[in-house]
């Protein structure tokens, strides 16, 4: 899947309005309530956010589920 500039920033808007690191499936959760439909599964989202975190845009917190956070 390539991600394209106003679907990154739809990412980071959900985490930077986040209280605390959320999973994938909430990240999904939020877009749809907002009527995004860039990404159709949570695994969609942890692949796009696990590349940023080799680029240092995001921590992903190795607990059960997986957590993310802007840095």
């Amino acid at each position: 899947m390539r991600t394209t500039h106003s679907d990154a920033d739809r990412l980071e808007g959900v985490l930077a309005a986040a209280d605390e690191p959320l999973t994938a499936r909430e990240i999904l959760s939020e877009l749809q309530s907002c009527g995004e439909t860039a990404f159709e599964s949570p695994h969609q989202i942890a692949t796009v956010l696990g590349r940023w975190a080799e680029q240092e845009g995001t921590e992903v917190i190795t607990a059960q589920p997986y957590r993310y956070r802007l840095k």
